[in-house]
C-alpha cells in the first residue's frame, strides 16, 4: 500500500516550546524543592526530545529513566489497549517521580502508566505533558502540568512521529493529507 502524501503545517514554534519549557521547569523546581533526587520518567518514544530539554532546565538532582508504553502501533488512532514495551530499570519506591509524556490524547496510556507506577509506592508522583488534547479525552486523567492545549489534530515533530517519521522537526506541526496530482 502506497503512503498517502501529506504536508506539515507549523502549529507551535521551536521558540514557543523553549519558552514554555522554561516556565514549566520553574513550577516543577518549586514543587520538588528539597528533593534528594527526582526520578524523571520519560514515556518513550515521543517524549525523548521534550525530556532532554526539560531536564536541562531543572536545577535539581535528577535521575532519568524510561518506560515505553504503546496504544498506537503505527496508526493515527489509539487502540485503547496499552502495552508496556519497556519497563523502568530502577526502583521508585519512596522516591520523587515526574512522568514526562509527549501528548495526552484519549488518556489511556497515561492512566495505565500512572496506575502501574502508583502501585510501586513512590513518595510523590507528578506528571507533565507537552501537549494536551482535551477534546479527545476518554479517561479522567489530567497531567499536573501541560505545555500546550491543542485542537483535535494529528501532530508531529519535537519527538512525536507519524509512522516513525518527523520526530526530528524542531516544532510541532499538524499533518494535512493532500490529494496526489
Amino acid at each position: 500500500m502506497a503512503e498517502r502524501p501529506y504536508v506539515i503545517d507549523e502549529l507551535i514554534s521551536a521558540k514557543a516550546i523553549a519558552a514554555r519549557i522554561e516556565e514549566l521547569s520553574d513550577a516543577i523546581k518549586e514543587d520538588f524543592a528539597g528533593t534528594e533526587k527526582l526520578v524523571v520518567v520519560g514515556l518513550l518514544r515521543g517524549s525523548f526530545v521534550f525530556i532532554a530539554d526539560l531536564v536541562r532546565e531543572l536545577d535539581l538532582p535528577v535521575e532519568v529513566d524510561f518506560l515505553e508504553a504503546s496504544s498506537y502501533e503505527d496508526g493515527m488512532e489509539s487502540s485503547r489497549e496499552v502495552r508496556i514495551l519497556k519497563d523502568l530499570r530502577g526502583q521508585i519506591e519512596g522516591r520523587d517521580v515526574l512522568v514526562v509524556e509527549d501528548i495526552v490524547d484519549t488518556g489511556y496510556t497515561l492512566d495505565h502508566v500512572l496506575h502501574l507506577l502508583e502501585s510501586r509506592n513512590p513518595r510523590k508522583l507528578r506528571t507533565i505533558a507537552l501537549l494536551d488534547k482535551p477534546s479527545r479525552r476518554e479517561t479522567g486523567v489530567k497531567a499536573d502540568w501541560t505545555g500546550f492545549e491543542i485542537p483535535d489534530e494529528f501532530v508531529v515533530g519535537y519527538g512525536i512521529d507519524f509512522a516513525q517519521r518527523n520526530r526530528n522537526l524542531p516544532f510541532i506541526g499538524c499533518v494535512r493529507f493532500v490529494e496526489p496530482g
